[in-house]
């Protein structure tokens, strides 16, 4: 009986450390949890208490022989390793809010009006802080926050342990998720980008019509009034966009992405 408690322990430490170690490193630096305005002793408690409800979950996929010290050590760092791709990943769909916003502000003529972004823990634009801040709580407002924690379970498909990563496909899926977060900013700003096009069109149209007048200083009120006005319009289907999206990229994690 004592021997099969001892088993039971130990069996049961080296499954709550090597879930911590993935399940806590990729909590510690995703959007919402992972931020910054997040005290560490909080994102801490969290770690540890997903970790240890997720523990009876991912056992089936822990080696079942407890390996040696080295082993253990190798273990450990591949596993960190993992949780911190993971959580990066997250965090590269998060940027698209603050690209779009970027942008969005430049085309607007708000692109020196320049505040904090707590979610980016960074300077930033004023609309791109908006979009950030909306989307941690959209996330949370759709437990899409639930998709994280069965994104990081359906991980272990994806990333066995005890297997160490192919650093060549993690570079190409970390390339490919900076291109797509990238393009999604793009793909919310697109209206604002037509939209200061064509005014500039029209204001450099004025300015050969009417040369006497300073159609360009006239023009940054307008163009502040419309690109506001457009802001109000494509608000909601922006991030609904951009929720949609970022649905679609942690589905990877799965096991049925590629």
């Amino acid at each position: 009986m004592e021997q099969t408690l001892q088993t039971f322990l130990t069996q049961g430490v080296f499954a709550f450390m090597i879930t911590f170690v993935r399940i806590g490193a990729a909590l510690t630096i995703m959007p919402g949890i992972g931020d910054s305005f997040v005290p560490q002793n909080i994102r801490l408690y969290i770690a540890l208490g997903i970790s240890l409800v997720l523990m009876p979950l991912v056992s089936a996929y822990l080696p079942s022989p407890i390996p040696s010290t080295m082993g253990f050590i190798i273990l450990i760092a591949c596993e960190f390793i993992v949780g911190i791709f993971i959580g990066t990943i997250a965090r590269i769909f998060m940027t698209a809010l603050d690209t779009a916003g970027m942008i969005i502000s430049m085309q607007s003529g708000l692109g020196n009006a320049q505040v904090f972004n707590p979610a980016m823990a960074t300077q930033g634009s004023l609309i791109g802080a908006l979009m950030s801040i909306t989307g941690v709580v959209m996330l949370f407002v759709t437990n899409m926050h639930h998709l994280l924690i069965y994104g990081l379970i359906g991980s272990y498909e994806v990333f066995p342990v005890g297997i160490v990563p192919n650093s060549g496909d993690m570079a190409d899926l970390m390339t490919k998720a900076i291109g797509g977060s990238f393009m999604i900013g793009v793909q919310i700003a697109s209206p604002f980008i037509v939209l200061s096009m064509m005014l500039y069109i029209g204001m450099g149209v004025l300015s050969r019509l009417m040369p006497q007048v300073q159609v360009f200083m006239l023009s940054l009120p307008l163009q502040i009034t419309l690109s506001l006005l457009t802001l109000v319009m494509m608000f909601s289907a922006g991030m609904l966009f951009w929720l949609t999206k970022y649905e679609e990229g942690m589905m990877f994690f799965f096991g049925g992405g590629g």
